[in-house]
């Protein structure tokens, strides 16, 4: 993260507070599961199957449908080639819409799955040789990093070498907030933000794109 040029990190923050948008928006209309952190998922799984009841199968399925959604990002970044960004950016805003018009034809809880899949995209936004330089929807290993950091700092080494983790969690945060205030206001149809969200980021990713291909 602190590798990041300024313009990165700023989208990155972009990308982080719609995850926590959408990921309160599949937490609610679900009735607890989510769309992004595949941990929680993860634990449902496992108490799930302890039990034999249908939270195994719900969450199960989330997980799978994630990593199914970085299976097409990464494939869309690969053919996509130099225009790797915009063309995910482009495939997220798609499946954010397909959830919305779900909701709006009565389908509930199936709205769930291109959310999931768009989540598991937006992570592969920043990937490079097969690795995520930025978790954009998980915050655990960014929590992590923070610590170290701010360790670092507090023994003389780099003094602000935490800020961009600590932005990038906040950016999650205040996702969250807004989306469970829409939500409570709105319902499901709050996902309009997040699509126009995305729209903007899109158009954005793609006119820098443009700029850098004129200038050479």
């Amino acid at each position: 993260m602190i590798q990041l040029d300024p313009r990165t990190r700023i989208m990155a923050g972009c990308f982080s507070a719609v995850a926590g948008f959408v990921d309160v928006i599949g937490f609610l209309i679900t009735g607890g599961f989510f769309v992004s952190f595949m941990s929680g998922n993860s634990t449902r799984l496992g108490v799930g199957l302890e039990e034999g009841s249908r939270t195994a199968m719900v969450a199960g399925g989330l997980i799978l449908t994630f990593v199914l959604g970085v299976i097409v990002g990464a494939s869309v970044g690969r053919l996509a080639r130099a225009h790797k960004e915009p063309a995910t950016l482009a495939l997220v805003t798609a499946l954010l819409t397909l959830a919305l018009v779900l909701h709006w034809l009565g389908l509930g809880i199936l709205a769930a799955i291109p959310l999931a899949l768009a989540m598991g995209a937006q992570n592969t936004v920043f990937a490079e040789d097969g690795e995520v330089r930025v978790g954009l929807t998980y915050m655990t290993g960014t929590l992590v990093k923070l610590g170290k950091r701010i360790a670092v700092a507090l023994w003389g080494g780099e003094r602000l070498g935490w800020v961009p983790y600590l932005l990038l969690w906040l950016g999650l945060l205040a996702g969250s907030v807004l989306g469970a205030a829409g939500f409570a206001q709105f319902g499901a149809n709050a996902l309009i933000a997040p699509v126009l969200a995305m729209l903007a980021l899109t158009g954005v990713s793609a006119a820098g794109f443009k700029k850098r291909s004129d200038s050479v």
